[in-house]
Parts: C-alpha cells; sequence; structure tokens
C-alpha cells in the first residue's frame, strides 16, 4: 500500500504554531492545511487568531487551506473537516506536494492521525437530550451494555464526549456502517511546548493585543451582522466572555482576569489531550518552543529529514 507524508504541526495555544508551519512550508515547498475550528469562519479574524500576514514570508505567500470557508454563525464538525481535509490532502500529494497539517483542534488532528471513522455517524438530538441529565458515572455504566469493541478506544474523559460515545454505540446498534477508504498517511508530528509559567505570560500578552486590535469591536460587528449570541458563545472562549461584558455582566478587569484564566485552562487541556494521542500510539516530536527561533527551525528539519531517511 502506497503511503503518503503529513507533516504536523500541533501545539497548545499561542505556542507559535502558524509562524513555524509557515517557515517549514517555505523550505519544503508546502502547502498549509488548518486544522483550527474556529478559523473556518469568515470576519472572526483578531477572536481566532488568524494572523494571516504570518503567511506571507521572504516575499512569498504560502498557500493555506480550511480558514475562511464558512460564514460566521454557520456550523462545522469534526466530519466536516475530514472530507474537506482529505479532499485537499489528495489534491497536493498528486501533485508531489507535501501537505503541513498545522492547528491546536486536538479532536481534528486526532480525527486524521488515527482515523476515527465513526465521526461520520449522525447527530441523535432525542438521545443527547435524554443522555444530558445523567453525570459521568452514569454515562460509563451505560457504556457497559454495548459491544467492547465499539468503546474501547473512546475518550471517556468528559460528559460530552460520553455521549458521543453512547451515540456511536446506539446507532451501530440498529445500522450497518461501511467506513470510508481512506489514503494511507504516514505522518511525521511536531509537538511544541513550553513551561507552564512562560505559557501563561504568552496568552495573556497575546490576549492584551487582541483587545488592541479590536476585538471586542469584532464582536460587536458580528452581532450587528445578525449572528446568533449563542452561536458565537459555542464558538469559544473569547466570543463568550466578551458577549457577557456587552451585556454589563463583567466589566473589563473582569473581563480580562477571568478570559485569560480560561484560556490558560484551554491551553493545558489542550496539552492533556495531545498525550493522551501519544498514549494512543502517535509518536510525537516534541520541541521546546521557547528556545531561539532559528535553533527550533533547524532542530525540527534535522529530525524531519531524518526520519525521512529511515
Amino acid at each position: 500500500m502506497e503511503h503518503h507524508p503529513l507533516l504536523v504541526i500541533l501545539g497548545p495555544t499561542a505556542s507559535g504554531k502558524t509562524q513555524l508551519a509557515v517557515k517549514l512550508a517555505e523550505a519544503l515547498a508546502a502547502e498549509i492545511i488548518s486544522a483550527d475550528s474556529r478559523q473556518v469562519f469568515r470576519n472572526m479574524d483578531i477572536g481566532t487568531g488568524k494572523d494571516l500576514q504570518e503567511y506571507h514570508i521572504n516575499g512569498k505567500d504560502i498557500p493555506y487551506h480550511l480558514i475562511n470557508i464558512k460564514d460566521a454563525g454557520e456550523k462545522y464538525n469534526v466530519n466536516e473537516f475530514k472530507e474537506d481535509f482529505y479532499r485537499i490532502f489528495e489534491s497536493l500529494t498528486a501533485k508531489n506536494v507535501l501537505p503541513v497539517l498545522c492547528g491546536g483542534t486536538g479532536m481534528y488532528v486526532h480525527s486524521i492521525l488515527l482515523e476515527q471513522e465513526y465521526t461520520a455517524i449522525p447527530v441523535n438530538e432525542s438521545l443527547r437530550e435524554e443522555l444530558l441529565s445523567k453525570d459521568i458515572d452514569g454515562l460509563r455504566k451505560m457504556l457497559r451494555n454495548y459491544p467492547e469493541d465499539v468503546v474501547a478506544h473512546a475518550d471517556l474523559s468528559s460528559h460530552k464526549r460520553l455521549i458521543r460515545v453512547l451515540e456511536i454505540a446506539e446507532y451501530l446498534q440498529h445500522h450497518d456502517f461501511r467506513p470510508v477508504k481512506r489514503p494511507s498517511i504516514t505522518p511525521f508530528i511536531v509537538g511544541l511546548q513550553t513551561d507552564v509559567a512562560l505559557r501563561r505570560q504568552k496568552i495573556l500578552y497575546r490576549m492584551e493585543a487582541r483587545f488592541k486590535e479590536g476585538m471586542i469591536e469584532e464582536v460587536k460587528t458580528l452581532l450587528e451582522m445578525g449572528v446568533d449570541r449563542e452561536t458565537l458563545i459555542f464558538y469559544g472562549l473569547e466570543y463568550k466572555f466578551i458577549i457577557a461584558y456587552l451585556d454589563g455582566n463583567l466589566n473589563m478587569e473582569e473581563l480580562k482576569l477571568r478570559l485569560g484564566t480560561a484560556i490558560c485552562q484551554f491551553s493545558k487541556r489542550q496539552m492533556t489531550f495531545f498525550r493522551k494521542m501519544e498514549k494512543d500510539g502517535l509518536k510525537i516530536h516534541w520541541f521546546d518552543a521557547a528556545q531561539n527561533e532559528a535553533d527550533l527551525y533547524g532542530k525540527i528539519m534535522t529530525a524531519y529529514q531524518q526520519d525521512l531517511s529511515f
């Protein structure tokens, strides 16, 4: 079976993923596929940290994909991402162009690298509503009623994910499911990490910069465009807390304190998820994102080229 290379850049928020991916893409004549669940939406630039100017390097524009493909207010899920990813991946590999998958949405990266075939199973709204009232222990007990092979590798760490596992298990009890044949991928996975204190410092610095860039005004504009409040809140922390501020439920000091704390907690959850991916069998090559940019780039290129020689 033919294997197709994929360079993956992952890490928690504010770790410098995009800047590194662009530098590597320039050197390798590659194109970038975004694995960010929010950057797919147009007019959500500051709050999602698109930083599109970073895709311009040394006088060149590095091609990118899966950014600004949906209108704000629309929905986008992991199965749609998979379909879009494989369409672009196959197009690039057919032209012998290396794809670079870059982003911090762990479920998106996970769905590609660990062949999450069940993402195509549809949502069961009535079952979800029924399960919402049950606690985590109750949901875990319910899983015992389903075949082991269906739930063996499922993520049972959160209420939301347990409900999805039960939704899948229930669907498979009553339907035949034939997974889509996908190209075989040979990934080289780069993980960026820093110590907790430095990560917090970078997160708070970037948050302040985004406020100065007009993040609050961007949220106001989205609301004026008719984007539903609940949908914006669903899109993430920045939107949730800024809407609370605009509604008069937080003052500016409270907004910055609570949002900064929440983003730091989110980055911790991202790292936990990436570590779980390792436990599931993925080899992630971790690098210290705090080191000199040239040294970081050089070490990653050396490791990648050595991996290609095996």
